[in-house]
């Protein structure tokens, strides 16, 4: 069964840094995909990051330059190196991933529980 672990959120300074990590375990046959999102009270979950299986990247807008994705396959595992953090950033952060566990089925979204990331001012 497919799980995603995420670990790292907390409460940092504005300028600070943060590293999210997300592990996923299960049995799968191919991983298309993995990424982050944010939801922020009162708005809508947005992508902030994601990463495909051959090593595009793509960011948000308001993320470029200050986040880096990164993945290690070996381990299922993707991260989220995030610097400069303002108080914008702060968010519930959830970890996705694009895969499909068998090769005759399409892929499908996994999502963790997502981690709380708080930016003071």
């Amino acid at each position: 069964q497919v799980q995603l672990v995420e670990s790292g959120g907390g409460l940092v300074q504005a300028g600070g840094s943060l590293r999210l990590s997300c592990a996923a375990s299960g049995s799968f046959f191919r991983i298309n995909a993995m990424g982050w999102y944010r939801q922020a009270p009162g708005k809508q979950r947005e992508l902030v990051a994601t990463i495909t299986r051959d090593g595009s990247t793509n960011y948000a807008d308001s993320v470029k330059g200050r986040f880096t994705i990164s993945r290690d396959n070996g381990k299922n595992t993707v991260y989220l190196q995030m610097n400069s953090l303002k108080p914008g950033d702060t968010a519930v952060y959830y970890c996705n991933v694009r895969a499909s566990t068998r090769w005759y089925e399409a892929e499908a979204d996994y999502w963790g529980q997502g981690t709380q990331v708080t930016v003071s001012s």
